[in-house]
């Protein structure tokens, strides 16, 4: 690491570690950010609806967007190409072996299709595509599913509406109190376990877990 790299990174630990009122004396360092720059970062999409920009778009619409620059990746039918994530069925799935985790059978709520389109869809052309377009492709991915019918129209005004089948099984983090009773106080640290280190289980979609030294070098 440079001089300068390190020097960056001492001004980035120190500030963090100063009280508020220390951290408003200016390092010369950089310039407040613009609002539009603010802006152009601020896109995330809440499930209430909150942070969803003016817009709508059919069910219809999507089919055509998505057929000219989806379906390539994520099949016509939203299947999966390749080994591109599958976008459709998969209901009654998840207590499977091979659960197909799509956004009719498994995702929360529909501000994290329009969230995730919208910021990093179609690949390759990231946050290429208009509100317009995005709400279209929500609107025809959600028909793909079977959760809206082919007349709908998805806009900022009744996306709260619009209800995705898994969501009660999403809960926030609660491991600081429901598990917390399991915690040790002096967790074991150091030299722990005597006995050598075991491979107990294989990357199973990928196999690319070596049964020998003879397996590719990994940097």
């Amino acid at each position: 690491m440079s001089r300068l790299r390190n020097g960056l990174l001492f001004v980035a630990l120190l500030a963090f570690a100063l009280p508020a009122g220390a951290q408003t004396k200016k390092t010369g360092l950089g310039r407040a950010a613009l609002a539009e720059e603010i802006a152009a970062w601020d896109i995330d999409v809440r499930p209430d609806g909150a942070g969803l920009p003016v817009g709508r778009g059919s069910v219809k619409q999507g089919e055509e967007i998505y057929l000219e620059r989806c379906a390539a990746c994520h099949g016509e039918f939203g299947e999966g190409a390749g080994r591109y994530p599958v976008l459709a069925g998969g209901a009654g799935t998840l207590n499977k072996e091979n659960p197909d985790k799509t956004i009719g059978s498994f995702w929360p709520y529909a501000s994290t299709v329009f969230d995730y389109v919208r910021r990093a869809m179609p690949f390759g052309n990231a946050q290429s595509l208009t509100p317009d377009e995005t709400y279209a492709l929500t609107a025809y991915m959600l028909n793909m599913n079977d959760l809206v019918k082919e007349d709908f129209e998805l806009s900022k005004e009744n996306f709260a509406q619009v209800q995705l089948p898994n969501a009660a099984n999403f809960y926030d983090d609660d491991r600081e109190t429901t598990e917390k009773a399991f915690w040790k106080a002096n967790p074991c640290m150091k030299d722990c376990k005597p006995e050598a280190p075991r491979i107990l289980g294989r990357a199973r979609a990928l196999d690319v877990t070596p049964d020998n030294k003879s397996g590719p070098r990994v940097e």
